[in-house]
């Protein structure tokens, strides 16, 4: 319990209050009932209570918070069709592990079993708190992850994608980026690099290439590197989707 709460307090700023915070109130209360050994009377959490509010960074997101923000947001997502699937609690455990190595995603993975124990999860208000201090390029990159989450057993369900779309809309994220992170892992018909550059077919070689620019810079990796390097990999996918998607168009118009 002491090496999990040190972790907890040494990573969080924001998320220490609010709606989210009352989450962890609820999973440190649960870790408490649920331990066997005493626990010292200076790192006891009063069951119920929640951790402290620290005053809030509107500027600036820790990695921690970006990570509780990312486990509460995915375990509504996993949650919505009521059929936890083991593929996507995989994907979630095995995409830590990749980001963080071994023992930052246990403890991680120990905070998301709490998150998936809650029964009613306040995702507007969970969405308003974030969209408050997060950067709307780490908010892009929660969608994509998401999305990442729900295909993780080979197909994206309707009420995933649905759920996928509240959260973006609470998040104020735009219906163009909505749709363009969602033709990168959803293809109900054939390959569409137009919807990605949130493009038509009728575009102009001036208007993809603007397209192009436009999205390279709104999901360039480097608007991610607050988070710590773990975190650039995940972006890193997101803008090699959208050069992909504009080599294609490129190649297929011949300029």
């Amino acid at each position: 319990m002491g090496n999990f709460t040190k972790w907890i307090g040494a990573t969080l700023g924001w998320s220490f209050g609010g709606p989210i915070g009352g989450i962890l109130g609820f999973i440190f209360g649960n870790i408490i009932d649920g331990l066997s050994e005493q626990v010292p009377a200076a790192k006891q959490i009063p069951k119920g209570s929640g951790p402290r509010r620290r005053s809030a960074d509107k500027t600036q997101t820790t990695p921690g918070d970006f990570e509780v923000s990312l486990l509460v947001l995915a375990a509504v997502v996993i949650k919505s069709d009521g059929n936890v699937k083991k593929s996507e609690l995989e994907f979630v455990r095995m995409n830590f592990m990749k980001m963080y190595g071994t023992s930052r995603a246990n403890k991680a993975f120990k905070l998301f079993n709490g998150i998936m124990q809650k029964e009613n999860i306040p995702t507007r208000k969970v969405c308003v708190q974030i969209r408050e201090h997060m950067t709307h390029a780490a908010r892009l990159q929660l969608v994509h992850f998401l999305f990442g989450i729900s295909k993780a057993d080979g197909m994206v369900s309707q009420i995933e994608i649905d759920t996928i779309k509240r959260i973006s809309v609470y998040l104020y994220i735009s219906n163009r980026d909505f749709e363009s992170i969602k033709a990168m892992f959803y293809k109900k018909t054939a390959y569409d690099p137009y919807k990605i550059l949130e493009i038509t077919t009728t575009a102009t070689e001036v208007e993809v290439k603007k397209a192009y620019r436009t999205l390279a810079k709104k999901h360039h990796p480097d608007k991610l590197r607050h988070l710590g390097e773990e975190h650039i990999k995940g972006a890193e996918e997101k803008f090699q989707a959208i050069q992909k998607a504009y080599e294609i168009i490129k190649n297929e118009r011949g300029f």
